[in-house]
């Protein structure tokens, strides 16, 4: 007895799987070959042609308890918007403790800063929603000394910065190559690190920059207006990847979900929602303000040309830094279009 068949698969609009079966004149073997061929009609129709059933999906998410974060996805995951049956596992962590966890892929869809997203290009891509981008948004260096630094100054002091792979850390040493004494520790300890002279000087960034003058440090240099001035571009300091092992129209629609989770934020703003207040419990009202006005803008909503330009400027320049002046990949592989 002998069975022989062959498949074609048609490519377009519909996905279909055809099978021919030659058979040996038997009793009872056309009928076992009608049955299979059946069998596998039905295999194609469920399994190879499905669309992914948006209901049944659940994913981890991480981002940080910062203002324009949770102030981006607070309508997302409290159910203020349709989500189409995605749900979403959420985690908030510092955003280098975010950065770290996806060196290592530990999360499906998570914020990072963009120098981590650099690194992570073989399992991630960005969104087109979520990103923390724009002018007059740079992390600080600051002092307790209200004195003017030489170049030669800051080269020689110890430096506490928020974490290796962060935006800040490049943007410093792109403004002080020769700056290598760098100290790291969560965001939120730089000020009194800086104050309590455990180091000579700290980049601060997030609420900090609202709050280093009332506690008695002084600016040394901008370094978001440093960058600003030398490459033309606005300064991307973080996004929202995606793995690239989710499908791609699912991660068009959670991009689409982040830009609506957004725009309902704008419609109930200035007021600030109790989630946003339950992760910034020793932040006044107005610096929550300051913070999201600061980072939330059009380019959270979507990155558009200049976005992705400003972007690409940066992964070109952080290229150079870690290849000694030489670009090896492609800005096409950032995007997720």
């Amino acid at each position: 007895m002998q069975m022989l068949y062959t498949t074609k698969i048609r490519k377009g609009n519909k996905c279909r799987v055809s099978f021919v079966f030659k058979t040996v004149n038997k009793p009872g073997i056309k009928s076992y070959a009608f049955l299979f061929q059946q069998a596998m009609s039905l295999f194609s129709q469920v399994y190879l042609c499905r669309k992914p059933d948006t209901n049944k999906m659940k994913f981890s998410l991480g981002f940080s308890p910062c203002p324009n974060d949770t102030f981006i996805f607070d309508a997302l995951i409290n159910h203020k918007i349709d989500t189409g049956g995605i749900e979403f596992d959420v985690v908030l962590e510092d955003v280098e403790t975010l950065n770290q966890w996806a060196l290592l892929g530990k999360l499906d869809i998570t914020k990072l800063s963009y120098p981590a997203f650099f690194q992570s290009l073989d399992k991630y891509v960005l969104l087109n929603s979520g990103s923390a981008l724009g002018k007059g948004v740079g992390p600080l260096l600051v002092s307790k000394s209200n004195i003017q630094y030489t170049t030669a100054d800051i080269q020689h002091s110890s430096i506490a910065i928020p974490g290796i792979n962060t935006t800040a850390n490049m943007l410093l040493g792109f403004a002080f190559p020769d700056a290598v004494n760098k100290i790291p520790m969560l965001f939120s300890e730089i000020e009194d690190a800086v104050l309590n002279s455990k180091t000579d000087l700290g980049v601060i960034i997030h609420e900090n920059r609202f709050t280093y003058q009332q506690k008695g440090l002084y600016k040394v240099v901008d370094l978001g207006e440093y960058w600003e001035e030398k490459m033309k571009a606005p300064i991307p300091l973080g996004g929202i990847a995606a793995k690239k092992s989710i499908d791609k129209s699912v991660c068009l629609q959670v991009e689409e979900l982040i830009k609506k989770s957004i725009e309902y934020s704008f419609t109930k703003y200035p007021a600030i929602s109790d989630y946003i207040k339950r992760h910034s419990q020793t932040m006044s009202e107005d610096v929550m303000r300051q913070h999201i006005e600061l980072y939330v803008n059009n380019y959270s909503i979507s990155l558009a040309n200049e976005g992705k330009k400003a972007i690409s400027i940066l992964f070109d320049t952080f290229q150079k830094i870690q290849s000694s002046g030489k670009t090896s990949q492609s800005t096409t592989e950032l995007f997720l279009l």
